[in-house]
């Protein structure tokens, strides 16, 4: 076999594993609204992830920021926040440190609650869209990776999706909005 026929074998094989381990499909709306996003708490910035906000390996106990999500369109019943890192292609998309979903109960403006890393332990209200898929020396399992690169400056953001879950097979779930925030270098 030759060397570029293995490359592309392994693209393709890295491709599945991405699309498999990504959040649930759903169908987006001829127009997608635009949600607002922003940190609950301003020791978030979106330029550098808090020293104390990075996984164990990285020396701290960190959790994901609290985010407050506006412009919810009507229709959507959960807001599905996804974290990446755009900087190692293994974790750069479809929720790679972690997707996890909480109800809108209608509302127009909805809080997610922060999660605490390479834990299993959610808050009230929260749900696992899928669980991160980091994994290497040091690193734990559980629903959120906070950032993990030792310091090499890799970007951290969360893709966040206003949708519409389907309760049922008779249902089709559709993405109703998007939004992004960066989370910041570590």
């Amino acid at each position: 076999m030759n060397t570029q026929f293995r490359i592309i074998i392994a693209i393709c094989f890295i491709t599945f594993i991405i699309s498999c381990a990504s959040t649930q499909n759903y169908k987006p709306v001829e127009k997608l609204a635009k949600l607002k996003v922003s940190f609950s708490d301003s020791k978030w910035d979106g330029k550098v992830v808090p020293k104390d906000e990075v996984c164990f390996r990285g020396g701290a106990n960190g959790a994901s920021p609290e985010l407050k999500v506006e412009g919810v369109p009507k229709g959507a019943n959960a807001i599905v926040v996804e974290f990446n890192d755009s900087d190692y292609a293994p974790l750069s998309s479809g929720g790679g440190h972690g997707a996890i979903w909480v109800l809108t109960n209608g509302q127009n403006t909805v809080t997610v609650p922060s999660v605490p890393t390479e834990s299993d332990e959610v808050p009230p209200g929260v749900n696992v869209e899928h669980k991160h898929r980091g994994h290497g020396s040091g690193i734990l399992a559980g629903v959120y990776l906070a950032p993990c690169s030792n310091g090499k400056g890799n970007a951290y953001f969360a893709d966040i999706k206003a949708v519409f879950k389907a309760g049922s097979d008779q249902e089709i779930s559709k993405l109703l909005a998007e939004g992004r925030i960066d989370l910041g270098r570590y």
